[in-house]
């Protein structure tokens, strides 16, 4: 069952960690340098077991602006923020911009939690409340609960209690869909059990015995341990914090900011599609290409923000960008992210990942480039899952991509995916041309091959028209080396089932066509036929021939000789012999009957019987020996079907 998160945000010293600890018994701050400065640095964890039997997943946030990527992290997975502000305080800077990035993270739900009640007076408390309802009108917080709390003396949080149970009772708690992931926030290793990561579940599940993988990498480990809030598990789902043991890596290999997740749900990338919003707190405009840290999970990268419509973005204003970063990284479409800026850091912006794969980036230079753009954004924001698979495979070019390709592009696996790709599959707008790796390429693509592929045959029957066809491998280099073979023989089936073209062993022609000789080429092919008929078993080389027909071009000479091979008028005995089928067919009989006769038959044989020298008759013995007519045992042949 998936766990609802909990998380913290607000003003540095303005009382979250002790709200959590007098709300669940349980202290956030591990570090002694959090103990010593009395501030939060790292995030911290706990949990409360509310009456309506759930578990709910806390997540403590540091405050202070030197660890705003901490609380970045912590964000990231959070179902429910708990919003603190310092009664005797109020709006700080750091208020303002915990919840700037707790909206650029899509966080929907919440309450605020007036601390330090105790050190005010009514009169001043609800001159704060009042502060508060005007910050956070129009926002995901405009109607939630204002609950003043004492974290002193436990005054306000049995109300808590009751406002987070029926926060929790209204969630869905069953996950759709979702192979395993793990954004990695700790990395440390356990003396006796080695490697162990630690962070929140933010989909499917994993098991005791899973093979993971790191992202972006190629790093797999086992399972060998799991723990949700310290308690030893089979399992875990999204949404728990989870502490899991590592057989087959070293912590020097791991580091926050990693994936951990099945192998095949994710793919490394530096590119990202993305819907951008450029707050309107900012001062200036945001310029193309402004080098930005972007925060994605745990991790921070940095990167650039290219603008795809425009050559600046104004203060509250969203758009479509690319984000171009210096890291790899790997997440699924609708992941969300924060950007801060370089310098001076503070958050500018963020939004979300609408295509997680991007295969080149993308250009800006003309108008048709961006209304190129416009209908590619469009598509991967409100395109439903068919034309989002178009779209991947339109992008992919001939190459295609295989199942797991679409599926990650997607954010879907096993039933989901399979059930959404049936529809482009049985309207034919996505075909199969590979079974075996389950690949795909977009239809009009194969369509385009097959034209050209046709196109290809008709010119060379008319610039060999005496050809039967093209050998199928010299067919599929003349379209391109980048023709994917597998594509090609799926174009070439395809034809060949509807009979418009026909496949003979390895030569390929269209359907329609036929050898059609001019009136100087029958005339040649008759001469040639009566040429090999008079010279008998004494048959000419092929330079003979050659020079017996100078009178034709040599091409054509050959050309005829091939075009009477294939109607079977003649018999290649070797590269330089050819022999008129009846006299070949007569020396087979006088053969066979010989060797009926007498058992066997060898050189000397061969020449009592046909009157021929060694350099005829050794070819032609090969030669029966190729059609199997004949064995070879030592210097003799045998019939072959008597052995």
């Amino acid at each position: 069952m998936r766990e609802i998160v909990l998380g913290t945000a607000g003003h540095v010293d303005h009382g979250k960690t002790s709200f959590v600890r007098a709300l669940t018994g349980i202290e956030t701050d591990r570090l002694k340098e959090e103990k010593k400065r009395g501030i939060t640095i790292e995030l911290g964890f706990a949990y409360m077991d509310l009456p309506c039997g759930h578990r709910l997943g806390i997540v403590d946030v540091p405050g202070h602006e030197k660890f705003v990527k901490n609380m970045v992290a912590g964000v990231s997975g959070m179902d429910i923020l708990a919003f603190i502000i310092a009664a005797d305080e109020g709006i700080m800077p750091q208020t303002k911009e915990h919840f700037e990035i707790c909206q650029l993270m899509g966080v929907k739900q919440g309450l605020i939690i007036l601390t330090k009640k105790d050190l005010v007076d009514p009169d001043w408390l609800e001159m704060v409340e009042e502060e508060i309802r005007e910050f956070c009108q129009g926002s995901f917080l405009e109607d939630a609960p204002i609950l003043p709390v004492s974290s002193a003396s436990g005054e306000g949080l049995d109300e808590v209690r009751d406002v987070l149970d029926e926060l929790v009772k209204r969630q869905s708690f069953n996950e759709i869909f979702g192979s395993f992931r793990l954004a990695v926030d700790r990395v440390f290793a356990m003396k006796g059990f080695g490697a162990v990561v630690t962070g929140t579940s933010l989909s499917g599940r994993a098991a005791l015995g899973d093979e993971l993988r790191f992202y972006p990498g190629e790093l797999v480990a086992k399972v060998r341990g799991l723990q949700v809030h310290s308690e030893a598990v089979d399992y875990v789902e999204a949404g728990h914090r989870t502490a899991i043991n590592l057989q087959g890596v070293d912590i020097a290999d791991i580091a926050r900011g990693m994936v951990l997740a099945h192998d095949g749900s994710l793919q490394a990338t530096y590119m990202l599609d993305c819907e951008f919003l450029y707050i309107a707190s900012n001062s200036k405009a945001l310029k193309h290409r402004a080098r930005v840290r972007v925060h994605l999970g745990t991790a921070e990268i940095m990167g650039r923000i290219s603008l795809l419509d425009r050559d600046e973005l104004q203060p509250g204003d969203e758009t479509m960008v690319q984000v171009l970063l210096e890291e790899q990284v790997a997440v699924w479409p609708g992941d969300r992210f924060v950007v801060r800026s370089y310098s001076p850091v503070v958050t500018i912006g963020g939004g979300t990942v609408l295509g997680n794969v991007s295969p080149r980036k993308r250009k800006r230079v003309n108008e048709a480039d961006r209304q190129k753009n416009i209908a590619a954004y469009h598509c991967l924001k409100v395109g439903d899952y068919e034309e989002k698979i178009l779209f991947f495979l339109k992008d992919a070019g001939m190459t295609g991509l295989c199942l797991d390709d679409i599926g990650v592009r997607l954010g879907l696996f096993a039933k989901q995916l399979k059930k959404v790709i049936a529809a482009p599959l049985s309207s034919r707008r996505m075909i199969m041309v590979d079974p075996s790796l389950q690949r795909y390429i977009f239809a009009e693509y194969g369509e385009q091959l097959k034209d050209r592929l046709i196109l290809s045959l008709v010119a060379y029957h008319k610039e060999n028209p005496l050809q039967a066809g093209i050998a199928k491998e010299e067919l599929r280099s003349g379209l391109g080396a980048r023709v994917d073979a597998k594509l090609f023989n799926w174009c070439l089936a395809d034809l060949v089932r509807k009979d418009v073209l026909v496949q003979e062993d390895s030569l390929v022609h269209m359907a329609s066509h036929e050898v059609a000789l001019k009136a100087d080429e029958e005339e040649l092919q008759r001469d040639l036929l009566v040429w090999y008929q008079q010279r008998g078993t004494a048959t000419p080389t092929i330079r003979e021939t050659m020079d017996h027909f100078a009178d034709y071009s040599e091409s054509l000479v050959k050309e005829v000789l091939a075009l009477q091979l294939r109607e079977g008028k003649l018999v290649k005995i070797s590269e330089t012999l050819y022999y008129a089928k009846e006299i070949i067919d007569e020396l087979s009989r006088q053969i066979e009957e010989r060797i009926q006769r007498l058992g066997e038959i060898d050189a000397p044989g061969m020449k009592e019987l046909s009157g021929l020298s060694r350099k005829f008759s050794i070819p032609i013995l090969e030669y029966f020996d190729r059609v199997k007519l004949t064995m070879r045992v030592g210097d003799k042949r045998i019939l072959r079907r008597k052995a």
